[in-house]
């Protein structure tokens, strides 16, 4: 009689303990992304936003559905799908957006893995300093940081007077650091290094240093050691770290907007500004279902890959 109570007890607290984030996703994520899809095939309202679905009679103040089984054409459309793969400009800008997320997601990776080994083999005091470092950034506003790399870049900082005098000094024409692109992967670089350092630094804090010991006794050199024994074992913080800088990289608008200049849009950009300054609704949500299925699409390209690197292992 005791096991059944249990069953019971157990699936209660089960649903108790994961109720509370599955609703918070349905509301905060599902819903709106419901709402989103929605949206993407209506048509947008004369002063902006989208076309009401209802009207309030000004004499009763009874609201009327407007949408019907017979009118459902002239409220809902495929047009705003058709303009995003009509105009060529729009699949120039993911493509940029693409390679601005790569080239961050690369430069990231090159830095951040000396560095998350440096702190893993550390001492316990010297380690926990370093790790403090590493996300000290994050106790200031992120604006505040993205405006502070606007004065280091200005044409009257320090470094760039010193960049363009050495770049005199060769007959090299000075040259303006900030809204470029340069700017633009510098402040996504700068953004996003700690979310590639950390999930790095706890893979590799978790590895074993005799399997590198039993290496080198069977005549590995350091290259080798780090190729066949260290990189394998650390693939699972690299893709993780790839994810946590890539898929915000890919969005990100806030930078290029100070940063960059007009050449440096990308996705996100347009698709704050379909919303706030167009006020054009259906088509900014067509291009968040775009850029949410692009996403998606590397996500499950790199779990293939992954599942498929385990199954040859």
């Amino acid at each position: 009689m005791s096991k059944p109570v249990y069953g019971r007890v157990g699936r209660f607290a089960k649903w108790l303990i994961s109720a509370p984030p599955l609703v918070y996703l349905l509301i905060f994520f599902a819903l709106p992304a419901l709402i989103m899809m929605f949206a993407a095939f209506r048509f947008p309202g004369d002063y902006g936003g989208l076309l009401p679905l209802t009207e309030v009679d000004p004499e009763t103040g009874k609201q009327t559905v407007l949408i019907t089984l017979d009118t459902w054409r002239d409220y809902l459309t495929f047009e705003n799908f058709g303009r995003f793969f009509e105009d060529a400009i729009y699949l120039e800008l993911f493509i940029k957006s693409f390679w601005y997320a790569g080239l961050t997601t690369l430069i990231c990776l090159i830095l951040a893995y000396p560095l998350s080994w440096l702190i893993a083999r550390s001492n316990k005091k010297t380690r926990d300093l370093l790790v403090l470092l590493v996300i000290l950034p994050f106790w200031s506003n992120f604006l505040i940081r993205v405006y502070a790399w606007m004065i280091i870049l200005g044409p009257q900082s320090y470094f760039s007077r010193m960049l363009n005098g050495f770049l005199g000094w060769f007959g090299i024409e000075p040259v303006s650091l900030l809204f470029s692109q340069f700017a633009v992967i510098i402040g996504l670089v700068y953004v996003h290094l700690p979310f590639m350092v950390l999930p790095l630094y706890a893979n590799l804090e978790k590895h074993d240093m005799s399997l590198l010991d039993a290496a080198q006794d069977l005549g590995a050199n350091a290259w080798q050691r780090f190729w066949k024994v260290t990189w394998p074992l650390s693939l699972p913080g690299v893709w993780a770290g790839v994810a946590l800088v890539f898929i915000p990289a890919l969005g990100m608008f806030a930078i290029p907007d100070l940063l960059g200049g007009t050449n440096s849009m990308m996705i996100g950009n347009l698709i704050k500004q379909q919303f706030l300054d167009s006020r054009d609704w259906p088509f900014g949500s067509v291009l968040s279902i775009m850029l949410t299925l692009s996403v998606l699409l590397l996500a499950a390209v790199a779990a293939w890959a992954g599942s498929r690197h385990k199954k040859k292992d």
